[in-house]
């Protein structure tokens, strides 16, 4: 843990074991699945409340629109699925890795992520209000539109993403790290107190934190 109270390591990773058998299923809530695999799977639009998944692996597997509340995942991997427009308020990652998954309009607002990653996949329109990062890596994702507003950051890590237009108004920043990011646009430049910036993210910061204040660019 940091002095401010997130985690600025890097996220453990998921533990799941080599083999899973692969089923079928359904949601129902308060469902409890584990050490199973999910492939192909299409449960677009269920809705279930506080499911838990523990150590399933998610191969192409779609949950576009579903609502899951409280949902909670624990040693999770998850690849190439579509998990756009979830709603998944209050919800807990602890131990799950994203990768190559399509999450555009994500609602995961008032939730938990900690050691997580989440790698090359659209994030774009997502809702991480309230929501608290510990341990979270984030590398090679689209993030355009996302608002972290009065989210706890301290413990994310942005790499290599799209963070164009971001709405990061009330975020608790101390320790947040960002790193060949694009920042152009991005709102709540004021909450930015303790994050940690790369040297060729400035320029562009620079242009936002010029217009927060009012100031004019010009030659």
């Amino acid at each position: 843990m940091s002095r401010f109270g997130a985690s600025t390591a890097s996220p453990r990773a998921p533990i799941v074991p080599d083999a899973l058998p692969e089923v079928l299923f359904d949601l129902e809530s308060e469902d409890l699945h584990e050490k199973v695999m999910f492939a192909d799977a299409d449960l677009s639009g269920v809705f279930a409340q506080s499911v838990e998944f523990g150590q399933v692996r998610f191969r192409s597997a779609r949950l576009a629109g579903a609502t899951l509340p409280k949902v909670r995942l624990t040693d999770c991997v998850v690849e190439r699925s579509d998990w756009s427009n979830l709603r998944a308020e209050n919800a807990t990652m602890e131990r799950v890795a994203l990768s190559g998954c399509r999450m555009t309009g994500l609602a995961w607002n008032g939730g938990l992520l900690r050691d997580t990653t989440v790698t090359d996949s659209k994030l774009d329109l997502t809702n991480w209000r309230m929501a608290r990062f510990d341990a979270v890596a984030l590398n090679g994702c689209n993030l355009t539109g996302a608002d972290f507003a009065n989210a706890d950051l301290r413990g994310a890590r942005f790499t290599d993403c799209d963070l164009t237009g971001a709405q990061f108004s009330g975020a608790t920043m101390q320790g947040a790290r960002f790193e060949r990011c694009e920042l152009a646009g991005i709102g709540g430049i004021t909450s930015w107190s303790g994050a940690i910036v790369h040297p060729d993210d400035l320029i562009g910061l620079s242009y936002v934190l010029a217009g927060a204040l009012g100031i004019v660019v010009g030659s």
